[in-house]
């Protein structure tokens, strides 16, 4: 069952992190725009760091749950920027305040789950070496993530999405390849 004033906490804070930068941001601000007492504010929280944590650890896991199986990368990723775009005020505030590195383990998170259940899907049969496997998991989570923290430096441009659309078009049928020379260099 919902906890009704948690949730009114956390859509107070998003209301009011969509409208100015986290660092105006206060309890007081929070608590009067949702109308309860600091008192219920801290029965729920340590403090606005530990809401966001639990924000961003919410946002990650209903991610996963609306896409438990990847079987288009493209697909997952365009689920993940538009759902990233909705709150671009909110993420960019948090990405420009001192609670950046809770947005990155969120965006890593993100990352290494797109790229898990993506392999998992598009690598499930191959004869690749498992090695190899783990070596393009972390490759490739890693150029997501960094891709990811480039986006959001530059403000999350909508043209991004183009830009990443035509990358995947380019890489298409690269995995393929991949399996093929991890197949040829076991097989010696």
């Amino acid at each position: 069952m919902p906890n009704f004033t948690k949730q009114a906490i956390k859509a107070s804070f998003l209301k009011l992190l969509n409208e100015q930068p986290l660092a105006k941001i206060t309890v007081r601000s929070i608590v009067e725009d949702c109308g309860i007492n600091r008192n219920s504010f801290y029965y729920h929280y340590q403090d606005i760091p530990a809401l966001i944590e639990e924000i961003i650890l919410e946002s990650a896991n209903s991610l996963i749950r609306e896409y438990p199986r990847v079987d288009s990368l493209e697909e997952c990723v365009d689920t993940a920027v538009h759902t990233m775009l909705s709150n671009k005020k909110a993420i960019l505030h948090i990405f420009n305040s001192v609670s950046r590195a809770a947005y990155e383990q969120y965006l890593m998170r993100c990352c290494t789950y797109i790229v898990t259940t993506y392999c998992e899907t598009a690598f499930a049969n191959s004869p690749m070496q498992e090695e190899d496997r783990e070596l393009l998991h972390h490759f490739l989570t890693l150029e997501l993530f960094g891709a990811s923290l480039d986006w959001v430096s530059r403000g999350m441009p909508e043209e991004a999405l183009q830009e990443l659309h035509r990358l995947l078009s380019l890489c298409d049928g690269l995995h393929e390849e991949v399996i093929r020379r991890s197949a040829q260099s076991g097989a010696r």
